[in-house]
């Protein structure tokens, strides 16, 4: 297991530490010149994801590849098949991604793990298969203060969550059960826009060292453990626009509702964290 980062400095302003978005194909070659001597692995949960895992995993190729001019940003793709009952792994495998098949649906944070278990990377990104409209500077953007700030230990996204094509309407269960619960028991938390964002990324050895939960609260879980380990400042936030994605019936919703609540008063109890 290699050694956790160094624990951050506490910043004039104490919170997240906050990232403009990546704008220009050339920071892709700052980057990889500030990544060398690391491993980059990309992991991608995915349980019947066959219509849209396949361009997610094609637009990561020119960040594996690299060119001519530009180093490779990116060493490895995986796409963890959670038990589809589709074409997700032969549509992954076909688009260039190593594909890890579970043996038996694992949950969000079981693939995660498998994810880890199965890449070489020193920072692993995390993304969601169910992207539309995704551009590979999304990468760029979760690695850059992993490369430039050794204090980091987990990067999340800020970003504009559409519902129906209306701007600011989805996120239902980080609208309605996340931050309200974050509100009562973790209220310095909500400086952090999207807490069960699936776009993140993070040292390996955070990830080992603090673990994976269970589910669909496997995000909120990583936020909560990492800022009770090194506080706020070892968050980073990076400001990526707008996120479109397939969005769920509310009957698909409860569940993860549920395993986040559930999830978010676990961490409280152990903390002794009192109902605000």
């Amino acid at each position: 297991m290699t050694a956790l980062p160094e624990r951050p400095e506490v910043a004039p302003e104490p919170g997240p530490r906050r990232y403009p978005p990546p704008r220009h194909p050339l920071e892709l070659e700052r980057l990889a010149l500030a990544k060398v001597g690391r491993r980059v692995s990309v992991v991608v949960p995915a349980r019947d994801e066959a219509p849209t895992v396949g361009q997610v995993v094609r637009a990561l190729e020119g960040l594996r590849r690299g060119s001519r001019s530009v180093p490779a940003l990116v060493d490895e793709v995986l796409v963890v098949d959670d038990g589809s009952q589709d074409a997700t792994a032969q549509v992954a495998e076909e688009a260039g991604a190593q594909v890890v098949r579970s043996p038996r649906p694992q949950g969000k944070g079981g693939a995660m793990r498998l994810g880890v278990a199965a890449s070489s990377g020193d920072l692993c990104v995390f993304l969601d298969a169910d992207l539309r409209e995704f551009d590979p500077l999304i990468v760029a953007g979760l690695l850059r203060p992993l490369l430039e700030d050794r204090g980091v230990w987990l990067v999340k996204p800020r970003y504009d969550r559409t519902l129906g094509g209306r701007s600011g309407e989805g996120g239902r269960v980080t609208e309605l059960t996340a931050k309200p619960l974050l509100a009562l028991l973790f209220p310095e938390l909500l400086a952090v826009d999207q807490p069960l964002a699936g776009e993140t990324a993070a040292p390996r050895a955070v990830l080992e060292t603090l673990g994976l939960a269970e589910g669909y609260a496997v995000e909120v879980a990583l936020l909560i453990d990492v800022a009770s380990r090194a506080g706020l400042e070892a968050l980073a936030e990076v400001d990526l626009g707008r996120r479109v994605h397939r969005n769920r019936p509310l009957a698909e919703l409860r569940p993860q509702a549920e395993e986040v609540a559930r999830t978010i008063l676990q961490r409280a109890a152990l903390a002794g964290r009192p109902l605000g």
